[in-house]
């Protein structure tokens, strides 16, 4: 007469405690991932001030000063790759980048997230063609100089790295998040449908 009663059966009872250790889990790379995204935008927020002040300087010396410093262009494009590429990848987690949702509003609740199973999917690929193309790039330009800044060639392609390791690790939390059963289509759902 085992799980007639009220309370949960042995069954039931030995999947709580797995289930409640993999939400703890869950939530311990989640809140790692959303410092990572925070630290990105940071980084990013602040290269682009620097660029813009550096930019400032150089407009300033050549027409004000009649002396425009050689460094000012090849440190701005480089500040420029990194925010460039770690916001981009900001915007993966966030879901800012454009997209072509027609087709969520319109099929099954089943089928959006399959849908958006395989955008993850190729994001994570597109990520991963970062890494292993930037790698490649950083590897052949790094024993060359960059004249004005006389650093490795290489360290222009760094950002481009830097930014597929985290597209990869924001698609995969969301790939894993829907496959735990987590809510991370929730926008996707305001159509008027029910869960």
């Amino acid at each position: 007469m085992s799980g007639t009663g009220n309370g949960p059966s042995s069954a039931e009872t030995t999947a709580l405690p797995s289930i409640n250790a993999a939400k703890g889990f869950w939530l311990g790379v989640e809140r790692v991932l959303s410092g990572l995204a925070r630290l990105a935008l940071w980084v990013s927020g602040a290269g682009l001030t620097l660029m813009t002040i550096i930019i400032f300087w150089q407009v300033f010396s050549r027409y004000m000063l009649n002396r425009s410093p050689s460094w000012t262009e090849s440190f701005s494009v480089l500040l420029m790759g990194w925010f460039i590429f770690l916001g981009a990848a900001v915007g993966v987690r966030e879901r800012t980048h454009l997209g072509f949702d027609v087709l969520l509003y319109v099929l099954p609740t089943s089928a959006k997230a399959v849908l958006r199973s395989i955008s993850d999917i190729v994001v994570f690929a597109f990520g991963a063609g970062m890494i292993v193309y930037g790698v490649q790039l950083a590897k052949l330009t790094w024993n060359t100089v960059m004249p004005s800044l006389a650093l490795p060639g290489g360290v222009s392609f760094l950002p481009v790295i830097l930014g597929g390791a985290l597209v990869c690790l924001f698609s995969l939390e969301r790939l894993a998040g829907r496959f735990a059963g987590l809510p991370v289509d929730a926008d996707i759902y305001a159509t008027g449908e029910e869960l």
